[in-house]
């Protein structure tokens, strides 16, 4: 007996009227007609709206995020004052202010329809208190919300006392992906060498890498270079992730054309944060201004797996966000110049499909078999979906309705033309 039918829904692969029957908390069949075939089935009528797949933020920062202002604002706002910042913030920083302001987050993130998060967790404290407080929001939201941890050592794996062991201690703990920062370490040298020590407590410990790398506008930043050497001297191909690689940006064609070869022969996947790339780089710049988001359609047509992460939200970095995958996208498109049809489309898969792979999600997608978690869009396709950031109608995770919202309509009384809209008509009606 299914959970839930969702009928009428248009696919983003085009598909229009498909019922979705969803049994055990698992995606049993997509075809036209389901509920019809099996009366008295609990159904949610998507209305000829936009049936996704949950979204997913494969970089963020959930120990940081609604931190605005603690305890003063980034007056240039650039990641080096960002840095700062947060150091000043966190000898100030207890358990239960970091998991209320997370869970609060994690609140707003499901009414996006957004179930799945990788955050990167500051172990750079001898206290691990971000670590402890991530690991019990984790816990708290695992009903609902795919929440993975990344150790990050955000003062440097060599460059800060302490945090080769904290590293360490934190992954005994539970975090349980290895992440670093190499541009932070005080050389070259160290930043590669903090490469390959990372790489290789990951191949020990069989975990996953995700690391900030090369965020920054220098094209002598070429950290990911050894990124790269270091996952197939370890073996870890298709495992390891480099997050932001906004140097690229500054690189001249010729290295890039060398690099990118390189990284596909490793299976990284890139993960680019385009709201808080194109806001902290470039701020030395006078005219012409560089915006820092890396080679995203030279990378996607060399066959990397390309995501984007919204970072950021009311925290030291970033005084904005919203939780709302679709505005990331919408910025992606536009400083990456994805204009067309089937590269709108990449960028909807970059905060879906390409984002869950990236975080290794099993059973994510709208197929027979995958989990029945999906989100109602008041949107005709992803490229509308990406115009109009829409509202989500309805959230459903295991085929249960977690979260829903009243359809955007405006209201218009004009002169010789009264409104007759009815909100009614284009809400989904969950019937019994």
């Amino acid at each position: 007996m299914p959970d839930l039918i969702v009928t009428n829904a248009a696919l983003p692969d085009g598909r229009q009227g498909m019922d979705i029957a969803i049994v055990e908390g698992r995606i049993e069949r997509i075809a036209p007609g389901i509920a019809a075939e099996r009366p008295g089935i609990p159904t949610l009528d998507a209305a000829g709206y936009l049936v996704s797949p949950p979204f997913v933020d494969a970089h963020f920062h959930m120990d940081a995020t609604l931190s605005l202002g603690m305890p003063r604002m980034n007056v240039s706002g650039t990641l080096l004052e960002g840095i700062a910042l947060w150091g000043e913030l966190k000898p100030q920083l207890t358990h239960e202010g970091l998991v209320e302001r997370a869970m609060r987050y994690c609140d707003l993130a499901v009414s996006k329809g957004l179930l799945a998060i990788r955050s990167h967790v500051d172990v750079s404290d001898p206290r691990l208190l971000t670590a402890e407080a991530m690991l019990d929001v984790q816990a708290r939201v695992s009903g609902y919300i795919d929440l993975q941890l990344v150790a990050f050592p955000q003062d440097g794996y060599l460059r800060s006392p302490g945090a080769v062991e904290l590293l360490e201690r934190s992954l005994d703990m539970g975090l349980n992906i290895v992440g670093g920062i190499p541009h932070f370490e005080r050389t070259m040298a160290d930043g590669a060498d903090s490469v390959e020590r990372l790489c290789r407590i990951a191949a020990d410990r069989g975990l996953p890498v995700d690391m900030h790398c090369d965020e920054s506008d220098d094209p002598l930043s070429r950290h990911v270079e050894s990124l790269a050497q270091q996952t197939v001297r370890f073996g870890l191909q298709g495992r390891v992730a480099g997050s932001h690689l906004t140097s690229m940006h500054s690189m001249d064609n010729y290295y890039v054309s060398k690099l990118i070869p390189l990284m596909a022969e490793a299976q990284m996947h890139v993960i680019a944060n385009p709201l808080i790339n194109i806001t902290l780089q470039g701020r030395h710049d006078t005219y012409p201004k560089r915006r820092g988001l890396t080679r995203v359609p030279e990378l996607m047509a060399a066959g990397l797996n390309v995501v984007f992460g919204q970072d950021c939200m009311m925290d030291p970095w970033y005084g904005l966000g919203t939780a709302d995958m679709t505005g990331v996208a919408s910025m992606g498109l536009h400083v990456a110049q994805m204009t067309s049809r089937a590269a709108i489309r990449q960028c909807f898969d970059a905060v879906t499909v390409n984002a869950a792979k990236a975080m290794g999600l099993e059973g994510y997608g709208l197929e027979e078999g995958c989990r029945g978690d999906l989100v109602i869009l008041q949107a005709a396709d992803p490229a509308e979906a990406i115009r109009l950031s829409p509202a989500r109608l309805a959230v459903v995770k295991g085929g249960k309705v977690i979260s829903t919202t009243l359809p955007q309509i405006s209201r218009l009384d004009l002169p010789g033309r009264p409104n007759r809209i009815d909100p009614a008509e284009y809400a989904p009606a969950q019937k019994h």
